[in-house]
């Protein structure tokens, strides 16, 4: 089976089966490695409840989450599908979670929920300089990866946008 055929079928999702069959169908010049994923929100107000990439989970409140199978060098085409649940309302007040009314309460908050999918290429890498995948969520439910080893905030980090945007009135198509 071809790496491009495993791709397609399996998406570098991370974990159990998916990851024997992508590790088994890598050739010698398309191995594979596991990395972890981290979210990065730009949103103010808002709050990335969860996230997957390639359908690979993962908590959306900053930090790492492991892994995701990529491959140990760069070819064009890159993709991943992001997909992702956004609290637009992540300030506001909740009862206790002891409190009788707090179940009602949240039922009603995580109606504004929303559910959101984008597919977005993987940027080049320098040949065996991949590192973490970071999925920026930026405003208008735009979102930007990379797997650059510079750390968010680093004048050579390649996503410069800054935190606590605020959502503007209209966003352009």
């Amino acid at each position: 089976m071809s790496l491009k055929r495993c791709l397609l079928c399996f998406g570098f999702m991370g974990g159990g089966l998916a990851t024997l069959v992508l590790l088994g169908c890598a050739f010698t010049e398309n191995k594979m490695v596991a990395g972890n994923i981290a979210a990065i929100n730009h949103v103010e107000g808002t709050a990335i409840n969860w996230f997957s990439v390639n359908g690979y989970r993962a908590h959306g409140g900053g930090g790492s989450s492991c892994c995701i199978i990529m491959p140990v060098k760069w070819r064009p085409g890159l993709e991943v599908e992001v997909e992702w649940e956004v609290d637009p309302n992540s300030s506001a007040e909740m009862p206790s979670v002891t409190s009788n009314k707090f179940h009602e309460v949240y039922a009603r908050h995580a109606e504004s929920y929303r559910v959101y999918r984008a597919v977005v290429a993987i940027p080049e890498w320098p040949e065996k300089k991949s590192c973490s995948l970071n999925v920026h969520f930026l405003t208008c439910n735009r979102v930007e990866v990379t797997t650059s080893c510079w750390v968010y905030g680093h004048p050579s980090y390649p996503i410069q946008e800054p935190l606590d945007m605020q959502e503007p009135t209209v966003c352009p198509n």
